[in-house]
């Protein structure tokens, strides 16, 4: 997966094979324009960036355009580190919907607890940039925006040139 930030593209690895539900969701949210131009609305120094809310609240997802929360895909295989992308939900464990986080940096406790979809495998330098919010919570003011979200499987491949005569 392709993410376009305002400082750069970023590319994910998504990770079936520990949550096949989110996975799926988050392909299938991205092909239909779901997150372009949604906000990350709340970005914790040292922590995490977290968007797929186009209302900009944290309480908002894909649940307004018919799709339900998905069954909790938790995993003690893999850990959050940083890069790792997680989908946010609220305190009932199978409540994720569209909202994802990505990490700024180790975070054991989260580890069990949030379901794994993903990992940054380039462009982690374009994350670090996201606007940091303020407080406790980190609600962003003005917060930066996914500017697209596609899935590079579905990239047409690159042009060939035409051999010289």
């Amino acid at each position: 997966m392709i993410l376009e930030l305002k400082d750069g593209a970023v590319t994910i690895e998504l990770l079936p094979e520990l949550a096949p539900k989110h996975v799926e969701r988050i392909k299938t949210l991205a092909r239909a324009g779901f997150y372009d131009g949604t906000p990350f609305h709340r970005v914790i120094e040292g922590f995490m960036a977290q968007g797929g809310d186009p209302t900009g609240t944290g309480t908002g997802g894909a649940r307004d355009a018919g799709y339900d929360d998905l069954p909790a895909e938790f995993t003690n295989k893999v850990r959050f580190a940083r890069g790792t992308c997680g989908m946010a939900r609220t305190a009932a464990p199978h409540s994720a919907n569209s909202q994802f986080f990505i990490m700024f940096a180790p975070a054991p406790s989260l580890d069990g607890q949030y379901t794994i979809w993903g990992r940054v495998v380039a462009g982690m330098e374009s994350v670090d940039k996201i606007k940091r919010g303020t407080g406790g919570n980190g609600v962003v003011q003005g917060p930066d925006r996914l500017v697209k979200a596609r899935i590079a499987a579905d990239a047409p491949p690159p042009a060939t040139e035409a051999p010289a005569s």
